[in-house]
């Protein structure tokens, strides 16, 4: 008998206690310990909340399962495919050609001449940032500094420009640049001002060396691209035709991009947009990780598409594209407004990537005045 009143009293305990806690409202903190206050308390949250969340969590948890895929879908790629990365960088760019069941290739680099290059058309260049902030006021010395010690490099630059590896005649076009450079900026010291007339000027007299400097350089980086990818093309034989491209871009650099361009004279017009992938990025180097994870991505979206929608390129396009166009012509006809949008392009297009409408103006170096 004391043993069942025992448990009796135990039991409306644990029942009193579960009323407390379920109590909404209640102090529930008297029950916790102390280190537990500062965080302790109800939350609250609607079952339409509830619902919301949950619903919501499945597009969360979609790129978790595409990320474990895609892992999958990678290697399945290079297994069977050869796939070449075109990846920008200062130096000319880098090319890597993966093969299946070998190890990476990196080609060689573009010759230290077409650095050298742009070095100088840079430099050149960034004489404006130094002094723009700063024109026709010469109560601000504050760009002095940053002027003496441009100076200084810009003279040690010229001073060894003979042992630099270019054509000699590059070598001499690179010599007036420089020591234009260094006549401006000695002007703009002994004066202790620079007036804009005084900039614009500069800036015309140095663009017709420059436009040199932009011309070699292209016709080096060019020349060494295409030597490569005629080997690799070579080296690849039957399997070329089912080798996958692909080259970043940030918007400036996105028409007539160097390295897409190159490539697209290998691949033929009819790989662009299917084998041969331009993707854009937000800044101007990219690693191979990230440009393998976006290729994987196109690939592996294009199986998903034929699946529900019996259309293996759908999903190159934003799935909702061709529905919001419809969407944006009756809302622009409710406010009697006319819709401007582009052409419809069918799925699959070949087009290139970039802008293609022709049209009145410049459009190189070489067709400004």
């Amino acid at each position: 008998m004391q043993g069942q009143t025992i448990l009796k009293r135990c039991l409306h305990a644990m029942a009193a206690t579960m009323t407390i806690l379920a109590a909404p409202g209640s102090a529930t903190a008297e029950t916790l310990p102390d280190f537990m206050e500062p965080i302790a308390g109800l939350t609250q949250s609607s079952p339409e909340e509830t619902a919301t969340k949950n619903v919501l969590a499945l597009n969360t948890v979609m790129f978790e399962l595409y990320g474990d895929a895609a892992k999958v879908f990678r290697a399945n790629i290079l297994a069977k495919h050869p796939v070449i990365l075109a990846l920008f960088s200062g130096a000319g760019g880098r090319f890597i050609l993966y093969r299946p069941g070998q190890p990476p290739l990196d080609a060689p680099p573009v010759p230290i001449a077409y650095q050298l290059l742009k070095s100088v058309g840079h430099a050149t260049m960034a004489l404006t940032q130094v002094v723009g902030p700063y024109l026709d006021n010469p109560d601000n010395q504050s760009w002095r500094a940053s002027m003496l010690a441009y100076r200084s490099r810009m003279q040690s630059a010229l001073d060894g420009l003979g042992l630099t590896d270019m054509p000699e005649d590059w070598r001499e076009n690179n010599r007036v640049i420089l020591q234009n450079n260094i006549a401006f900026m000695d002007a703009a010291l002994d004066q202790g001002v620079v007036s804009f007339a005084e900039l614009a000027d500069f800036s015309r007299h140095q663009a017709p060396f420059l436009k040199l400097n932009v011309a070699w350089a292209a016709q080096t980086q060019v020349a060494h691209w295409m030597g490569v990818l005629t080997d690799w093309k070579a080296m690849l034989g039957p399997d070329w035709d089912k080798t996958y491209a692909a080259s970043n871009t940030i918007y400036v650099a996105r028409q007539n991009n160097v390295l897409f361009s190159v490539l697209a004279q290998f691949f033929g017009p009819e790989a662009i947009n299917s084998r041969l992938m331009l993707i854009e990025t937000v800044s101007f180097t990219t690693t191979p990780e990230d440009m393998l994870d976006s290729l994987t991505r196109i690939i592996a979206d294009r199986s998903v598409g034929s699946l529900f929608f019996g259309n293996y390129h759908l999903m190159d396009y934003e799935l909702m594209g061709g529905d919001a166009r419809a969407a944006i012509q009756a809302e622009s006809d409710k406010r009697g407004t006319k819709a401007f949008l582009p052409p419809a392009v069918p799925f699959g297009s070949n087009q290139w990537p970039t802008l293609v409408t022709p049209g009145p103006g410049p459009t190189s170096i070489s067709e400004l005045p």
